[in-house]
């Protein structure tokens, strides 16, 4: 089953880092240093760019990708990172369905230092999956001292943080009904045009549920989305309506929906 070959590709990611060694060379990447903003909030971003023919995987990989996991454990002056997720693509080869970055990724974050006005040391831990003919886990080291009055790479920053889906859905509007194999979930809501092809990603909130690839069609202003969600374990169980999350992935925009009435 799908949900299954993602797991599995997860697990690769956490088991095996040693595995991304010979495949290092396919991804760099480095920290943008951004500026400060008035309250103290840096906005940063981590740069991954990837060799020619190569991709790796947004927040919610889809069906058979990596998700990425960066860990802070070693940073000074850090108390939060907030990730802005740019908007990605939905690749589909071999039947199964991946929601992915090529070429170049800038992934904005907002730094929550403990003292605003001192340098920030980050040391991070990048585990990610990069593609082409196979996928492999690769975990990268980044080690970055950001002044406390550095501005750097402003642009780059911005144009990625413009690309990022917004809230800009009106009227959302959700049912479920019994299906074959859980709950049948259609939204509908309103939503200026992306840019065709439409697509959407599902993100449940809970890792026993997962939702098999979601069919988008559009009349007019009004998208709407169809899944299935699938419980690892029972047919019959609670949904967490406030937990759900949808991303509306167009050629030119996106759009992001947060939580279900």
């Amino acid at each position: 089953m799908k949900h299954l070959t993602a797991l599995t590709a997860a697990l690769l990611a956490l088991a095996l880092p040693a595995l991304a060694n010979p495949y290092a060379d396919k991804a760099e990447t480095r920290i943008l240093h951004g500026w400060a903003e008035p309250d103290g909030t840096r906005m940063a971003a981590v740069e991954i760019t990837l060799a020619e023919g190569w991709h790796t995987y947004w927040r919610a990989p889809g069906d058979a990708g990596i998700p990425p996991q960066l860990g802070w454990e070693g940073s000074r002056n850090l108390e939060d990172v907030t990730f802005h997720w740019p908007l990605p693509e939905v690749y589909a080869s071999n039947g199964m369905r991946s929601i992915v970055y090529h070429d170049r990724l800038v992934l904005p974050m907002a730094l929550s230092p403990n003292r605003a006005g001192k340098p920030i040391r980050l040391n991070a831990t990048l585990d990610i999956g990069v593609c082409k003919d196979i996928c492999v886990p690769v975990q990268l080291k980044l080690s970055e001292t950001i002044a406390a009055d550095s501005r750097a790479d402003v642009a780059d920053i911005q144009t990625a943080l413009a690309r990022v889906p917004q809230e800009t859905a009106h009227n959302i509007r959700c049912t479920t009904k019994v299906g074959t194999r859980g709950l049948v979930l259609t939204v509908s809501a309103d939503a200026p045009a992306l840019g065709a092809p439409e697509e959407a990603a599902v993100e449940t909130g809970d890792p026993l549920i997962w939702a098999t690839d979601p069919q988008v069609s559009r009349q007019g202003k009004t998208v709407t989305l169809t899944t299935e969600l699938v419980h690892a374990v029972s047919k019959s169980f609670a949904l967490n309506r406030s937990g759900l999350r949808f991303t509306l992935i167009g050629s030119q925009a996106g759009v992001d929906i947060q939580g279900c009435d």
